[in-house]
């Protein structure tokens, strides 16, 4: 497993936090349910804010995470280097979901008990390698982060999971989860860019963990995306409302 650039918590929040986009309940008073949202190999896209706001307007604070900005990693090189996966694999990753925890809930909006976390395709092998890395130690030399605590998920009480990237890399099907949260997953029938994912989804439940395996039918990989550049990818406004409706019955079981 490859040693990330070693840095302390802190170091890692200072430099994501100034790229995490809030958006908190309108009139919110004390503190509220938090949804992390991690953007995928391509980055931030619009239809993730259009999450955040939905998120907001169900009556929890979203936190959109930009890995990408504090690394200088440009939308072309992303593509030629993240969704290859010659760079910032998950488990490296999992650092920065580690970070925006520990950033939330020391903010005294944010219901430390009630985190959730969102990620799209490389945002959802983010959010499972963080779940599957074995030991505070693991977890130190995969992330960079030498300070961690040994359990940096405290507070993760579920994940929706939105057409995960479960292939060569990810630690998904292949090792038991440290915590279970309850979990989504959403699989696109048409999806052809992540690759066969049902199959590793389905061996991480047989391992214990409470996955709830929904079909999208007739639905691409990025069926939010309205402006996305990959022909594979179709928009598709009724899974987009399905996916919505999905968040907000979330944010409720908080």
């Amino acid at each position: 497993m490859p040693t990330a650039a070693a840095e302390t918590l802190d170091q890692r929040i200072e430099q994501l936090a100034p790229h995490f986009t809030v958006r908190r309940p309108e009139g919110a008073e004390g503190r509220t349910p938090v949804v992390i949202m991690l953007h995928g190999c391509g980055g931030p896209r619009p239809f993730i804010e259009e999450m955040a706001e939905q998120a907001a307007a169900a009556g929890a604070t979203a936190i959109v995470v930009d890995s990408y900005a504090h690394r200088r990693i440009s939308h072309v090189a992303a593509f030629a280097t993240v969704c290859t996966g010659a760079r910032l694999q998950g488990r490296e990753r999992a650092g920065d979901l580690y970070a925006a925890i520990a950033w939330a809930r020391r903010q005294d909006w944010a219901d430390p008990e009630r985190i959730a976390a969102i990620g799209w395709s490389h945002g959802s092998w983010t959010i499972m390698d963080a779940l599957a890395l074995r030991s505070g130690a693991e977890m130190r030399r995969a992330t960079g982060i030498e300070d961690l605590s040994d359990e940096p998920l405290e507070g993760l009480a579920r994940t929706l999971l939105v057409y995960p990237y479960a292939n060569v890399g990810s630690l998904c099907g292949r090792r038991e989860w440290r915590l279970k949260p309850i979990s989504t997953a959403i699989i696109a029938q048409h999806d052809y860019i992540v690759g066969p994912t049902r199959g590793a989804i389905e061996r991480q439940r047989a391992r214990g963990a409470p996955i709830e395996i929904v079909l999208f039918e007739g639905a691409t990989h990025a069926f939010e995306d309205a402006h996305a550049e990959d022909p594979r990818v179709r928009y598709n406004p009724a899974a987009t409302a399905r996916e919505h409706q999905m968040l907000r019955e979330m944010i409720a079981a908080l």
